[in-house]
């Protein structure tokens, strides 16, 4: 039995190659407290566009590294005897198996990049 989460994750891809990626139309739309897109696929990856507020339940991919970097706002990673806290124009690599949860106390907008097939509420 599958476990809901309340994120809107969307793991479509919006843009096909050689379409301009519309960044600030997708930020100025949310309206939900943790939102997820995917934008691209690049090779075996996916860059995903993430606008969060509040807390993430703890995970771990057990075959894949996350890459969390923050456009605007505040990002903090929860990791197993400390928090990683990312300002604007920071990033964090997550390694693959690490016990993880993100958190965001203000509306934040970040890029995720990551394996296209990693299931984003972990393994």
């Amino acid at each position: 039995m599958a476990t809901e989460f309340p994120y809107a994750t969307h793991l479509d891809i919006r843009y096909p190659p050689l379409d301009v990626v519309d960044v600030p139309a997708l930020i100025d739309a949310v309206r939900d407290k943790w939102y997820n897109q995917t934008l691209v696929k690049v090779n075996d990856s996916v860059v995903r566009l993430g606008v969060i507020q509040g807390e993430y339940h703890w995970h771990k991919h057990d075959n894949d590294d996350e890459f969390f970097y923050v456009v605007e706002g505040r990002l903090l990673i929860d990791l197993e005897g400390r928090t990683v806290d990312l300002a604007p124009r920071q990033g964090f690599v997550v390694p693959k198996g690490v016990l993880h949860r993100t958190c965001s106390p203000e509306r934040t907008v970040i890029l995720m990049v990551e394996n296209a097939g990693i299931v984003p509420t972990g393994d």
